[in-house]
């Protein structure tokens, strides 16, 4: 449905994407990747056809992207792009109307629009009024007036409570059974866990690494992650390094890669003689494959630093 064909893009001086190739299959909920200055958000403009590629090619429905094409996008942006004072309807008969809908058909759908996302005993709402979540809600509304063939969705879930994340995730779910496609751009990486079929990770304007979630896992060599406290990491990491096992440190937690899985016990006795306050298995997650991937070289390079000194 969409296919991303070595697509560069410079500002000036600074390379922002580099070849960038990807393709997303119909139906597919396709999850990108990456930190802040990646690439993503230039990425989706040039899809969308707000900024031009230097060079490459976007290609939506076997079509080169065109003007013909953008009626098959739709586009769910980071930040609202509602009017506050109009009412829900008000807000998304306008924004049919600017798809070159029919009066008619606009209207159509708006009602059909509003009853996906649960949202129709609001239409003679303000927007202003509305929660947070029902207002995102209706941003999602918004991006299926027009029947696109593609979805692009970006953090639609960030700053949301749990309950309306949830709800979120069942209609990005609905799209999937509809046939339709979704990039999805989040840094909330459960929710990409619980949604994508497939994942891309961008550094850097370049895509490091690309699959399944258990395709990624091979970026990290291990069957569970090990997390440790101890008042002695120097000595615990010494120990590791014996046992053959890689160090990390996750939000502060000393984590040791451990290429199978044992028993509590036969982890405590291998790390015998060395003062342990607690210590825990985890399955090799999401956020550990995405830390791995878009650590900077220099990092790997150079040992992590076990503790502030000040």
């Amino acid at each position: 449905m969409l296919k991303l064909e070595n697509l560069c893009k410079r500002y000036g001086s600074k390379s922002v994407l580099q070849n960038l190739s990807l393709a997303l299959q119909p139906g597919e909920i396709y999850g990108l990747l990456g930190p802040n200055g990646a690439g993503k958000t230039t990425t989706i403009n040039i899809i969308c056809g707000l900024l031009k590629a230097d060079s490459g090619t976007v290609i939506i429905g076997n079509q080169v992207a065109s003007a013909a094409t953008k009626a098959w996008v739709g586009v769910m942006p980071q930040g609202n792009l509602l009017y506050g004072s109009l009412t829900c309807s008000d807000n998304l008969f306008f924004f049919g109307r600017l798809y070159g809908l029919t009066r008619q058909d606009c209207r159509r759908r708006v009602e059909v629009c509003l009853e996906a996302v649960n949202l129709l005993d609001q239409k003679h709402t303000p927007v202003e009024r509305l929660s947070g979540g029902m207002q995102r809600r209706l941003s999602m509304a918004a991006s299926i007036l027009h029947r696109p063939k593609l979805v692009i969705l970006d953090e639609p879930t960030t700053g949301l409570d749990i309950e309306a994340r949830q709800e979120l995730w069942q209609l990005i779910r609905q799209f999937k059974a509809m046939g339709v496609t979704v990039l999805l751009t989040s840094h909330l990486l459960d929710e990409v866990e619980r949604l994508c079929q497939r994942i891309g990770i961008l550094r850097q304007g370049q895509l490091l690494a690309e699959g399944t979630l258990a395709e990624l896992r091979s970026q990290i060599p291990a069957k569970e992650i090990v997390t440790l406290e101890t008042s002695d990491p120097q000595g615990a990491i010494a120990r590791g390094q014996q046992l053959g096992y890689t160090h990390r440190r996750y939000g502060g937690d000393l984590a040791f890669w451990v290429p199978e899985q044992l028993e509590l016990k036969d982890l405590i006795s291998q790390f015998e003689g060395i003062p342990l306050d607690s210590i825990a298995r985890h399955p090799v997650r999401l956020e550990h494959i995405y830390l791995e991937v878009t650590r900077p070289t220099e990092a790997i390079q150079t040992p992590m630093a076990d503790g502030l000194k000040l």
